[in-house]
């Protein structure tokens, strides 16, 4: 690599790879609290959704084998077209560009896949309409979650857009910088297409016309895999942000997690329950900490405030990380 403009100083090839991500994983979340989403046209998750949109509406669906065959194989290609891209962009930036200039570009392709800024926003726009009234926080919430909104009691409304907070402060911060530091651009790239798969084609039975059991069964096992670690760091994200992780034992976590039919969402979401000392679940489905009370308005600032001090512990961690275990070797292949 190479670092125009920097002081002559005599660093190991980790070293550089290690200061360059882990700036770049800072610049990152700075372009997303200044400016948040860039346009949608310009958006690679937004592209990654045209391709599965399309794709999904191309898997057979003649029998089981064939489905998830079909789903399994287009999943694999879209992960290997977008993932070898990252890859590549990568080694090109790093290798024919000055650290001056690689951090901004690599940083402008990782900012995409985070969305910390647009998820606090969107639950602070949920409790502002609630507080106008029921039927407009219902509307708002139907913006955050695929669930049918327009039956749900204020409480549950809370519920559910402090639940969304909780699941997608995994999916869209704490799991995408994980994989980043483990495997820099193209780990958290990976990651976020495997999100997105799940979010559209993770479904058993019927969803837009289209029988999602067996076609989107390899989409929802990957993203299983890949959130399995992270969800469970988030929950210890959660109560170490909140100075209680002596009281939010891993074994009560896991005790709150295992009442959810997800193996990694429960892990934010009863962490987050826990926390704040209230009962969120999905009606029919589950209860987290059946013994709190209802949500009312000043729980969802609450939650707010314990997702911001969450990611307030992970960057050091992940800047850490990356200085001193920074996966150097992709560079060099």
């Amino acid at each position: 690599m190479t670092h125009g403009g920097l002081p002559a100083v005599h660093l190991t090839p980790q070293d550089e790879v290690g200061l360059l991500l882990g700036g770049v994983m800072l610049l990152a979340l700075l372009i997303d609290r200044l400016w948040g989403e860039p346009p949608a046209a310009l958006h690679p998750v937004v592209g990654f959704g045209l391709y599965l949109d399309a794709a999904g509406r191309r898997i057979p669906r003649r029998s089981p084998a064939a489905a998830f065959i079909g789903g399994a194989l287009a999943w694999c290609f879209g992960a290997a077209l977008v993932t070898g891209g990252a890859w590549w962009l990568q080694q090109s930036v790093a290798r024919d560009m000055p650290f001056w200039l690689a951090l901004p570009v690599l940083a402008l392709a990782l900012k995409p896949m985070l969305a910390w800024r647009m998820l606090k926003d969107e639950v602070r726009a949920v409790d502002a309409a609630l507080a106008e009234s029921l039927e407009a926080g219902r509307e708002r919430l139907a913006w955050l979650v695929s669930r049918d909104t327009g039956s749900l009691s204020e409480a549950e409304v809370r519920e559910t857009a402090i639940e969304s907070l909780a699941e997608n402060l995994n999916d869209s911060v704490v799991a995408p910088l994980f994989w980043f530091v483990l495997l820099g651009l193209p780990g958290a790239v990976l990651y976020r297409f495997a999100n997105t798969a799940d979010a559209m084609w993770g479904y058993r039975g019927e969803r837009n016309g289209r029988d999602w059991t067996h076609a989107g069964r390899w989409a929802a096992r990957a993203d299983d895999v890949l959130s399995w670690l992270p969800a469970r760091l988030t929950a210890m994200l959660l109560a170490i942000g909140a100075n209680r992780a002596g009281e939010l034992s891993l074994g009560r976590l896991r005790a709150e997690a295992r009442l959810t039919p997800s193996p990694n969402g429960g892990w934010p979401m009863g962490a987050m329950a826990l926390l704040i000392g209230v009962r969120l679940g999905k009606p029919g489905v589950y209860v987290l900490n059946a013994a709190g009370r209802e949500p009312r308005a000043a729980d969802v600032v609450q939650a707010l405030v314990h997702a911001s001090n969450a990611l307030l512990v992970s960057v050091p961690i992940g800047f850490i990380a990356l200085v001193f275990i920074a996966p150097w070797w992709l560079f060099r292949i």
